[in-house]
């Protein structure tokens, strides 16, 4: 399988992309993003692109491909609503609307969140906007999309979030998340755990289109540690 990955610097990205130069069916790796991961491996290769609205001058580079762990985004937090949706919803869909032109039996799998509003007509404006972008996504004419909607996050091995607000939640909470996951174990995924259900679904499918937390946690065989 060879993967499209956008986001590799972040939190879930660098969890992905640790689980898929992991996994030995995971041919290759092709990283997107403003800036290099720092990773270096055999099966990695990365293109730094600073203009993700537009994609034209490195179309030759990304096909054939077999998926796309979409992983890239950003807090709403002090963000204008517009400029939120325009990188929320205008990013992901430059990059997906490309990459269907050129891969049509590509699987498409987007880190969407919880509390998405699919009927756009929410009163939270950021859950409207991942609605609108999940929405647009599914009609996009891949193989197979996949909208992951986890909840809450725990970094593993090393992994940091580069927003600082998150960085400090999980430094408070740390402690707290083994009892989280004793009493809600459905509730917390691992970054561990995204990256291992994204080539899983990308594999093999799901049952839906619209995966929330214990959703993803089946697809790893109900076992969420």
């Amino acid at each position: 399988m060879k993967v499209i990955l956008f986001g590799a610097t972040g939190m879930i990205g660098q969890g992905v992309l640790r689980e898929c130069l992991l996994d030995p069916r995971v041919e290759s790796v092709l990283s997107i993003g403003r800036s290099q991961t720092g990773a270096e491996h055999a099966r990695l290769r990365e293109i730094v692109h600073s203009d993700l609205w537009h994609y034209a001058a490195i179309e030759p580079q990304l096909s054939p491909f077999d998926a796309c762990f979409f992983c890239l985004g950003v807090s709403s937090t002090g963000m204008k609503p517009e400029e939120y949706e325009r990188i929320t919803y205008g990013i992901t869909l430059a990059a997906a609307e490309t990459l269907a032109r050129l891969n049509p039996q590509m699987t498409f799998v987007y880190v969407s969140g919880a509390g998405t509003d699919s009927s756009e007509r929410g009163r939270s404006a950021w859950a409207r906007v991942k609605g609108r972008t999940e929405n647009a996504l599914l009609r996009l004419p891949f193989k197979a999309t996949y909208m992951f909607r986890p909840g809450l996050i725990e970094p593993l091995h090393g992994i940091q979030s580069r927003t600082r607000s998150y960085r400090v939640f999980y430094a408070v909470t740390r402690l707290l998340l083994p009892l989280v996951r004793l009493a809600f174990p459905n509730a917390i995924l691992t970054t561990e755990e995204l990256g291992r259900a994204m080539i899983a679904v990308a594999r093999s499918g799901a049952p839906k289109n619209v995966l929330e937390s214990r959703d993803i946690v089946a697809l790893l065989g109900g076992s969420n540690g």
